[in-house]
């Protein structure tokens, strides 16, 4: 197998010693390349926290993160800024995209920044809008298409640099059922053609029924994982529906 993420350990505490909250306490697993994670919890149980500290938007208080051998929580604050650009793709809930710029420079905007030469751009731009399904909307701009092409906008987005690994958090829940079902069917997508890996914190097992597996967060623990194997998407919704009985967090 070839990891690509791995954590050890891994605790965020905030406060005083008289006022503490473990918001992560003891966090380990690994995440193989080409794998498409689900993160499920209840609120409050360390979801978000934990993406922010993967994603080097918040510090580990002990412990060590590793991405393709670079512990990350050593990289030099003047570093971050840039290992973000190079390895890491978010997905947001809000889209995030930028409403004076198309979705054509929005996708395109990382390669810009590195000045990549324009036709290697459009032609990178144009595979991902097709594989995605935006290429009819890439003159317009955020506020003229609908959610679910401005989240799809946002997948292309995050995967037009080739990061090792794409951070969604929550990214169906400004969507309705019918745009979150064709935006995960997107992001299966990329993880099954593109060889992309993804991380994704959900509260729906709707959407954590895409994943191939799903850690179960608690008060800052891991609680359980569960393995999707050869069940059906159908199977995989019922039997997630059954753990977060036991363990919660199957709503915010």
């Amino acid at each position: 197998m070839n990891t690509l993420l791995e954590l050890k350990n891994v605790k965020k505490y905030y406060g005083s010693k008289e006022n503490l909250t473990k918001a992560l306490d003891g966090i380990s697993f690994s995440v193989e390349k080409g794998e498409f994670i689900g993160i499920m919890g209840p609120s409050g149980s360390g979801k978000t926290t934990l993406l922010n500290v993967i994603s080097t938007i918040d510090n580990v208080t002990e412990g060590s993160i590793n991405l393709s051998g670079t512990n990350i929580t050593e990289i030099d604050d003047s570093k971050l800024a840039e290992f973000r650009r190079e390895n890491l793709g978010f997905i947001f809930q809000d889209y995030n995209l930028l409403d004076t710029l198309t979705i054509h420079e929005n996708i395109a905007l990382a390669l810009t920044i590195n000045n990549i030469e324009p036709y290697k751009i459009d032609k990178k731009v144009f595979d991902i809008a097709d594989a995605l399904n935006i290429r009819d909307v890439l003159n317009k701009f955020p506020y003229e298409v609908s959610g679910g092409q401005q989240q799809r906008a946002a997948c292309a987005r995050a995967i037009i640099n080739n990061p090792k690994l794409i951070l969604a958090d929550e990214p169906t829940g400004a969507l309705d059922s019918k745009s979150a079902q064709i935006l995960l069917e997107a992001i299966t997508k990329l993880n099954l053609e593109w060889g992309a890996t993804v991380l994704m914190v959900t509260h729906d097992a709707t959407s954590a029924s895409y994943c191939k597996r799903i850690l179960f967060l608690k008060d800052g623990r891991l609680t359980g994982e569960l393995k999707r194997y050869k069940k059906t998407r159908r199977e995989f919704y019922n039997e997630i529906l059954d753990i977060l009985a036991i363990y919660g967090g199957g709503s915010e």
